[in-house]
């Protein structure tokens, strides 16, 4: 008896340890907020917190493909949205002529600025419009 009961116990436990890996990890209440402000209406997100610290949410927004940075305190960083290789800039595509671009991406940075990337051989490059490497 006492074998059966501790058997249901570890079965048990071990269904709510699974249960509980499977649990989307959500972002501080601040990081929320935030995101709705700058998002309204946007309900279908889905969270990941970077090496770094920061939150990063992937969505969809007007047939759009985004994700968008935020620090723990709920600060938005950037936002990324993809874009056809095609309508990167011509000095970014003179600059990455000759490499086989698997994506390209637009991003908008709290500070104003807009940089391009532009994944070649599995590595994120950044350029500014003007084709010069950005950080």
């Amino acid at each position: 008896m006492k074998k059966a009961l501790f058997f249901c116990m570890f079965a048990l436990a071990a269904t709510f340890s699974l249960e509980a890996g499977n649990c989307k990890k959500l972002p501080p209440q601040a990081v929320l907020t935030a995101f709705q402000q700058k998002f309204p209406g946007v309900t279908d997100v889905d969270w990941s917190k970077e090496k770094n610290g920061e939150w990063e949410a992937e969505f969809e927004q007007k047939e759009l493909d985004l994700s968008a940075n935020f620090s723990a305190a709920g600060e938005w960083l950037e936002t990324e949205m993809e874009i056809k290789i095609a309508d990167l800039p011509a000095p970014v595509r003179a600059a990455l002529q000759g490499k086989k671009i698997k994506e390209a991406a637009r991003i908008l940075r709290a500070n104003g600025t807009t940089v391009y990337e532009a994944e070649v051989r599995g590595k994120d490059l950044l350029f500014d419009a003007a084709g010069k490497t950005a950080q």
